[in-house]
């Protein structure tokens, strides 16, 4: 484990730690936003970066498309950035607005990963850990009652990365944490993951409005170019005339997952690259998984080794509660209540060929 200086903010430090295995497997993580800064897997003989990342960390002060970002307190979209609880209407910040429609999304102007989490190493199931911890106060961001948090990271030797976001609260509140890392499996995270080959674990998807927030309809993904259960070239699926593609822009939807019981840690899915022969497993606890293929990338970014991430150079698998949960009693509640305990907890297991 090796701590270091990440930058300063307001003439603060602000710390980054590196993780290392046996088979000399290499993550970062900053306490800038819990953020997964890096992930690099020995492939051929050599290290290669799998994940997309600012060069600078300025780049991660100011990370408009959140790479790499630990997100909340409510991850994805709220519709018109407003829910009813318990008799009672929350107005939050409308950050977002797909088609000139305003939502809230990610948490809104300062979500989690814009602060500065504290710190500590730790041993979890016997390899090391980093814990990062932070506290929502009540009103933060419109979301009702101190929320606490936290989210530790840590990377065995089989290759085996688990990022686990916890959280308590004195108060009900909406909750869905999640991590945004964007992936790139081929070498190059300037190419296009159009040649990579996905796998998802699900019959259904939540199709979406103009605004990018989930209709109610659960609609199935059978005969669609959303049916990923077996792996599907991603491109192949990009250049469909599929309406809810084209709408998009490409993937950008809300999966189903075909869970065998609440709770439980499973395999849900997996993408892969034919040339360099890495394949990334996902393994998660929650109901439904965000597949973006990052069709907002714009290229403006600086990221590592001179690349500028074009649109569709990284996707992400951002496991999550449904997308404007509050707002749908047919999801699965993601209402936190005082004396429960929020658990999410996401595994990526990398493995060559």
């Amino acid at each position: 484990m090796k701590k270091s200086i990440h930058g300063k903010i307001d003439g603060n430090e602000v710390f980054i730690y590196t993780l290392r295995n046996q088979s000399g497997m290499e993550v970062q993580v900053s306490e800038l936003g819990a953020s997964l800064v890096s992930v690099k897997i020995p492939v051929a003989g050599k290290l290669q970066e799998v994940s997309l990342g600012h060069a600078a960390f300025d780049g991660w002060v100011n990370n408009g498309p959140y790479l790499g970002a630990t997100v909340g307190r409510f991850g994805n979209r709220i519709k018109d950035g407003k829910f009813e609880l318990n008799g009672k209407l929350y107005e939050l910040a409308c950050n977002n607005a797909p088609n000139d429609i305003p939502c809230h999304l990610h948490g809104g102007n300062v979500g989690f990963n814009q602060k500065v989490w504290k710190s500590e190493v730790l041993m979890e199931d016997g390899c090391e850990a980093v814990k990062f911890s932070l506290r929502s106060e009540d009103g933060d961001e419109g979301y009702p009652g101190n929320l606490d948090v936290m989210v530790t990271y840590s990377l065995n030797d089989a290759n085996e990365l688990s990022w686990v976001a916890e959280a308590v609260t004195d108060a009900p509140t909406p909750v869905n944490i999640i991590n945004h890392t964007y992936w790139n499996l081929s070498g190059d995270l300037d190419s296009s993951v159009a040649d990579h080959l996905v796998q998802i674990k699900a019959d259904q998807f939540t199709p979406k409005d103009a605004g990018m927030i989930p209709t109610g309809e659960f609609r199935d993904v059978a005969g669609t170019p959303m049916d990923l259960n077996s792996p599907v070239r991603i491109g192949d699926g990009l250049v469909s005339s599929y309406e809810c593609i084209v709408n998009s822009g490409g993937y950008d939807h809300n999966y189903v997952l075909n869970k065998s019981s609440d709770g439980a840690i499973e395999w849900v899915g997996k993408v892969s690259h034919p040339v360099t022969g890495v394949t990334m497993e996902l393994l998660t606890d929650q109901d439904g998984v965000q597949f973006y293929t990052g069709n907002f990338l714009d290229g403006e970014q600086v990221g590592y080794d001179g690349c500028c991430y074009p649109r569709q150079s990284g996707f992400c698998l951002e496991t999550q509660a449904f997308p404007d949960a509050p707002n749908h009693p047919e999801f699965p509640s993601c209402i936190l209540n005082p004396g429960e305990n929020y658990k999410h907890s996401m595994v990526l297991r990398f493995t060559t060929s």
